[in-house]
């Protein structure tokens, strides 16, 4: 295990992310160093009201503490309460343009201590993507780009990550997924750490290649009241996951980490409608018939 390698890792991507962006969107990120009384802290680089982001948050984080927090230690009840570092990369875009659709990428390493023994350690991460006026090419596009992110890995990673995606990111209040998926993953510990950092380091140098091309392709398209509107309501479905479900929310407060950096993920400007229902054949009806349904968008 070479926490500092993994470290180093996830600030390069951080790095190498905010610049890519930075250029597709033409507004400098905001650079923001924090410290966690408890231990630890991070850099959260955030983008507002830029030319083609509403808002984009890309985080990287390095906390340790003497308690493992819930959320990380649901699947290893026996790790509960020892003292744990994690860290990490977590990113969330949200485009101004409805065509235009919200990606998440998140790929996190965790340690904890057992006296007595050596550190038990995990990786974890994904992405996936939010559209609200989805085009098929777009979905394929993304998810050809999981799958050869996983390829080297064997041939039933992708297939057991995109399920992965498809049951955690579903709003099981709602009855739906919030968007057309992606991969998936958590506690990743074997067969050992060279191979499971290596799939976290592909998983986070596919994510440029999976989303760049969708936004330069749908960011100049024209768009209207009605788009931002229902772009807006459903950005509520985005919140409402974040804040009840995610474990990665659920664990930056669990573990006192700093608000301001974990709540970025939410979308500047949201709304919700009583009991509002589609236009039966309209494009926003669409998007609930077609696409969230987490179908096969493409082969193994």
């Amino acid at each position: 295990m070479d926490a500092a390698a993994v470290r180093r890792f996830f600030l390069g991507l951080q790095e190498r992310i905010v610049e890519h962006l930075t250029l597709l969107d033409g507004k400098p990120f905001l650079r923001d160093v924090w410290e966690r009384p408890e231990g630890g802290g991070g850099i959260t680089r955030v983008l507002e009201e830029g030319g083609v982001f509403e808002r984009a948050g890309v985080n990287f984080s390095h906390v340790h503490g003497e308690h493992l927090p819930q959320a990380a230690s649901a699947a290893r009840p026996g790790l509960a309460g020892r003292s744990f570092q994690a860290m990490g990369v977590s990113l969330v875009l949200h485009p101004r343009n409805p065509y235009v659709p919200t990606v998440h990428l998140n790929v996190r390493f965790l340690t904890a201590e057992t006296p007595g023994a050596a550190a038990a350690w995990w990786f974890g991460g994904g992405m996936d993507l939010t559209p609200y006026y989805p085009f098929v090419e777009d979905a394929v596009h993304f998810h050809r780009a999981c799958r050869d992110a996983l390829a080297p890995f064997g041939a039933d990673a992708y297939p057991r990550y995109k399920k992965w995606c498809d049951e955690y990111f579903y709003l099981k209040h709602r009855r739906e997924p919030r968007g057309v998926g992606g991969i998936f993953f958590d506690d990743l510990g074997e067969p050992a750490f060279g191979p499971c950092f290596d799939l976290v380091k592909s998983v986070g140098e596919h994510f440029l290649p999976a989303y760049v091309p969708i936004v330069e392709r749908r960011s100049d398209r024209p768009y209207g009241e009605r788009e931002r509107a229902f772009q807006a309501y459903r950005r509520g479905r985005y919140v409402e996951f974040n804040l009840v479900y995610d474990r990665g929310t659920l664990f930056g407060l669990q573990s006192g980490g700093r608000v301001e950096s974990i709540l970025v993920s939410l979308p500047p400007q949201v709304t919700w409608r009583y009991d509002w229902q589609p236009e039966p054949g309209s494009p926003e009806a669409k998007l609930y018939s077609d696409f969230l349904t987490a179908r096969e968008w493409v082969g193994p």
